[in-house]
């Protein structure tokens, strides 16, 4: 049974840092990939960042890059999203998720249709 965990959500002061776990079992991350996207009340899916099955390149979208960093410890199947300088437009609810489709061992575009199991979100929080 494919499962997604997220974990490591809480509440920070702005400029501070979280670190989230998306945990799978069901199946290996090597070679899937793994998608990190946030939802914040009120406003679509937004998709941040997606980490390869094969190689482990991660890519970011202009929102978060080079403030958010992801990676993945296969041996533990679980990836990381390491969320740095947080900021008021950045609190939501977290979710990690695999790509649909044959070709799941590459990130498609960071768009929701284009994944297919979900973990439960995490709840992310900033403020002073």
């Amino acid at each position: 049974q494919v499962q997604l965990v997220e974990s490591g959500g809480g509440s920070v002061q702005p400029g501070g840092s979280l670190r989230l776990s998306c945990t799978v079992s069901g199946f290996s991350l090597d070679p899937i990939s793994i998608g990190w996207f946030r939802q914040a009340p009120g406003k679509e899916r937004e998709g941040l960042s997606c980490i390869t099955g094969s190689g482990g390149d991660a890519y970011y979208t202009d929102s978060v890059k080079g403030r958010f960093t992801a990676s993945k410890d296969e041996a533990k199947n679980t990836v990381y999203l390491q969320m740095n300088g947080l900021q008021s437009e950045d609190p939501a609810v977290y979710y990690c998720a695999t790509p649909t489709g044959r070709f799941n061992y590459l990130c498609p575009p960071l768009q929701p249709d284009e994944y297919g199991y979900w973990g439960q979100g995490a709840q992310v929080t900033v403020s002073a």
